[in-house]
């Protein structure tokens, strides 16, 4: 009788330690119609969660993209920043396949950032692209009338030839956003950075092991094994599951833009061309 009664008590040792784990899966870019780009307003909600469901000894993000927006890239480094100081928890950081770009600033927000073997990591540099079609109207016969008040409004404007004035403007942008980037690289990585500037900031990427000898990572290793070693055998890793209203939504997104055709058709090639850009 006595040991049916102790088997139905409350355990009351330790309990296993819970970490919340909130993957970060794609490009990075505001818009969400279809359901497979990251940014701050579909963030949000899982990214509160992560630090307030349950009692966690510590978060880690799960990332794996290529980069996009930098804009959309530093609020959710700066959001996650500030869950992490306002619940004082530990923030860790796991790149799982490709940290690069945007997605490289996503893992500066942790505290520690560790990545697979395998995984591709860097590419702190600014990127902008477009195409030219200055002759295609009028081989088309078409006549296109725009209309502008100020100087500058029409610049890079892809049916007018390239203009030097328009190419030096954004290059200067481009180099105002890149040493941002590195300011808040080495903002976050400090002391732990070993490259030389012309090393770690010229837009290249490394495979895991490089990137820690070059100071971008604290170490390689598989993100469960990880966790046991430093929480215990007994850690218990809880995904933190996506908005079911917000996850709707995309689908919802999805399901119109294949309707529609053009909108999905230019978002594939741009998130197939920062992915092929990293083998992957």
């Amino acid at each position: 009788m006595f040991k049916f009664l102790w088997h139905k008590l409350p355990f009351t040792g330790d309990p296993a330690p819970i970490v919340n784990l909130l993957p970060m899966n794609g490009t990075i870019a505001p818009d969400t119609r279809t359901g497979k780009s990251l940014n701050l307003s579909g963030l949000e909600d899982s990214l509160r969660k992560a630090f307030t469901v349950g009692s966690p000894r510590a978060v880690i993000l799960s990332i794996n993209s290529p980069g996009g927006s930098p804009v959309q890239s530093r609020m959710i480094l700066a959001r996650a920043r500030e869950l992490a100081e306002k619940h004082k928890l530990p923030l860790i950081t796991h790149i799982e396949d490709v940290g690069a770009s945007g997605g490289y600033m996503l893992a500066l927000a942790g505290d520690e950032i560790y990545a697979d073997p395998f995984a591709i990591v860097g590419s702190i540099g600014v990127i902008a692209g477009g195409f030219g079609f200055p002759d295609a109207l009028e081989k088309l016969g078409i006549e296109r009338r725009v209309y502008t008040a100020g100087d500058h409004k029409g610049q890079l404007d892809p049916f007018r030839p390239e203009s030097p004035r328009d190419v030096r403007r954004l290059e200067d942008l481009l180099e105002k956003s890149h040493k941002g980037f590195v300011g808040v690289v080495k903002e976050r990585r400090g002391e732990r950075l070993k490259g030389s500037d012309d090393t770690l900031f010229n837009g290249d990427f490394w495979l895991a092991e490089d990137a820690k000898e070059l100071g971008l990572i604290d170490g390689v290793e598989d993100m469960r094994a990880m966790l046991k070693r430093r929480f215990g055998d007994r850690v218990k890793i809880r995904p933190i599951p996506a908005d079911k209203k917000g996850m709707l939504a995309k689908l919802m997104g999805a399901s119109l833009e294949r309707v529609i055709g053009p909108d999905a058709i230019l978002g594939a090639i741009e998130r197939k061309s920062l992915w092929s850009r990293f083998g992957r």
